[in-house]
C-alpha cells in the first residue's frame, strides 16, 4: 500500500519543480526569521533571490550540530514560541541537548511522513503495534505512535524497558508489529527464550527498526529470531525525527520523502557534492518545516543514493543503509574502521551472540583495537586451547575486511551490557588516563 501517491510517486521533473518551489520558501523563511541564517547567508554572500535553481543550493552554507547547540534552546526557531506546540530534543549525553520545535502544521506533516514509512513496511489498520521506544524528548516514540494512529493501527505504547512485561504484552495483546531499536529486538528475543517463550511463535509478523544503525546481517538475525519481516527506517531529531526515509518490502534501500527533504551526498572532507551512486555524507535541507527548518544539515551519516524508481511504484530516491558516521569512524594505525564493518563479519560467524563491543586504547603512542565478542551458552567451553583457536579464526575473518590486526577477546554469555535503547558499541579509552 502507498500512503500518498501524489508525494511518493511523482515523476522526477515534477518532483524537482516542487522541491525548488519549497526550497525558495524555506530559504526566504529562515532569512527573514532566524538571525543565525541571515548572518550565515551574508558570510556566504548569498540572498534568497539568488536561489533560482536546485543547483543553487550549493551556494548556501552548511549547518552543523555545533550551530544547533550554540543557539540552544530557541535560537534557530523560525516561528514565535506562541506557535510552537511541541518540543523535542536529541538524546545526546554530553552538554546541552539539541532542541527542536513543531507547529501544528509540522506535527500534521510529521504524522503523515511516518504514516508513509509505516505503509512501506506493510503495516495496516488491522495490526496491533507495540512501540518499545522510550517516550519523552526522543522523537522515535511519539513519531511512530501518531503515525500508527494515522494509519489506523492499534497502538500499545509500551515504551522501553521491563522486558519480561513486554513479552507478556505481546502474548496477551496479540502484537503483530514491533517498533524498537535493532539492539533491543535482539535482547527481547533473548529474554523471551529465558522465559520459555519462542519469539517465532508469537503473533509478531513485522518489525520497524530505527534509532541506530542496523547492518543487513543484523537484520537477517532479527528476522530469524522472530520469524518476521524486518524493515529499517531513518530519521534525525534535527531534521524532523522518524519519517525522513523508510524501507519498503520490495527492493533494497530506504525511500526518502523528497517532497519534504532535499538530500545531497557530499565528500566529507571537501564538502563537494557527489553524484548518485557515490558514497559520502548525507546532507538534508527541510522543505516544508515551519518551526525548525534546517539548511544543508550535515548528518555525518555515510550512505549512497539510488535514483532509480522502485518496483513498489515509488519514484523517490532511495538511500542505502548508513555505513556509519564520520564522527563514529575510528582511525586505528591509519586505517578507517566503522563498527558496522565489524558487525557485518561477526553476524556471519556461528556460535556468537549479536552483542559485541569495540575497545580502543593507546599504548606508547600506538592505537590498539580490541573486539569483545560474546559466545552463545551452548558454545561456551572451558577448554582454553579451543577458545584461543576460535578467537584466532575470528581475528583472521576480521582482518580480511578491516585490513588490520585486531585483538579478539571472547567473553562469557550475557557479559556485554544489554540496553533498551541505542547500544554502546564503541568504548574509546585513548584520551583517558
Amino acid at each position: 500500500m502507498i500512503w500518498d501517491k501524489q508525494g511518493e510517486c511523482l515523476d522526477r521533473k515534477s518532483m524537482r519543480e516542487l522541491q525548488l518551489e519549497r526550497l525558495k520558501w524555506t530559504v526566504d523563511r529562515v532569512y527573514n526569521n532566524v538571525p543565525y541564517y541571515r548572518q550565515a547567508f551574508a558570510e556566504a554572500r548569498v540572498k534568497p533571490a539568488d536561489i533560482k535553481s536546485l543547483e543553487d543550493i550549493t551556494r548556501l552554507p552548511f549547518t552543523t550540530k555545533t550551530a544547533l547547540r550554540d543557539y540552544y534552546p530557541y535560537g534557530l526557531f523560525a516561528s514565535p514560541l506562541k506557535d510552537i506546540v511541541r518540543i523535542h530534543a536529541s538524546s545526546g549525553t554530553t552538554g546541552k541537548p539539541i532542541v527542536v520545535g513543531y507547529t501544528k502544521n509540522d506535527l500534521d506533516t510529521w504524522t503523515n511522513l511516518v504514516a508513509r514509512i509505516i505503509c512501506q513496511a506493510g503495516v495496516t489498520n488491522e495490526d496491533v503495534t507495540q512501540i518499545c521506544f522510550g517516550y519523552g524528548f526522543f522523537t522515535g516514540g511519539f513519531g511512530l505512535h501518531y503515525g500508527m494512529e494515522r494509519v489506523g493501527a492499534t497502538v500499545v505504547p509500551a515504551s522501553s524497558g521491563n522486558t519480561e512485561k513486554q513479552i507478556m504484552l505481546m502474548q496477551d495483546f496479540g502484537t503483530t508489529a514491533l517498533v524498537s531499536t535493532p539492539s533491543y529486538a535482539l535482547y527481547m528475543a533473548e529474554v523471551a527464550k529465558e522465559m520459555g517463550v519462542d519469539p517465532r511463535e508469537l503473533a509478531v509478523r513485522v518489525g520497524l527498526f530505527g534509532g541506530e544503525s542496523c547492518t543487513e546481517n543484523m537484520k537477517r538475525e532479527i528476522e530469524k529470531l522472530w520469524a518476521i519481516t524486518a524493515t529499517d527506517n531513518y530519521g534525525l531529531t534535527e531534521v524532523i525525527g522518524p519519517g525522513v526515509a523508510g524501507e519498503c518490502t520490495v527492493e533494497p534501500g530506504m525511500h526518502i520523502n523528497e517532497d519534504h527533504f532535499f538530500v545531497e551526498v557530499i565528500d566529507p572532507e571537501t564538502g563537494q557534492t557527489l553524484d548518485y551512486g557515490k558514497e559520502g555524507e548525507l546532507v538534508f535541507t527541510s522543505l516544508t518545516k515551519e518551526a525548525f527548518p534546517v539548511i544543508r544539515y550535515r548528518t555525518r551519516d555515510i550512505a549512497v543514493l539510488n535514483p532509480e524508481p522502485c518496483a513498489c511504484g515509488r519514484t523517490t530516491v532511495r538511500m542505502s543503509k548508513t555505513k556509519g558516521r564520520t564522527d563514529d569512524m575510528l582511525i586505528i594505525r591509519g586505517v578507517n574502521v566503522f563498527p558496522s564493518q565489524v558487525e557485518a563479519v561477526l553476524m556471519l560467524i556461528e556460535g556468537l551472540t549479536p552483542f559485541y563491543q569495540l575497545v580502543v586504547t593507546r599504548k606508547d603512542f600506538l592505537d590498539n583495537l580490541e573486539i569483545k565478542v560474546e559466545i552463545k551458552p551452548e558454545w561456551f567451553s572451558d577448554d582454553y586451547q579451543q577458545i584461543i583457536g576460535y578467537e584466532k579464526n575470528i581475528q583472521k575473518e576480521l582482518k580480511k575486511v578491516l585490513g588490520l590486526e585486531a585483538k579478539v577477546t571472547m567473553v562469557a554469555p550475557n557479559s556485554i551490557e544489554r540496553t533498551t535503547g541505542k547500544a554502546k558499541k564503541v568504548l574509546d579509552l585513548r584520551d583517558k588516563k
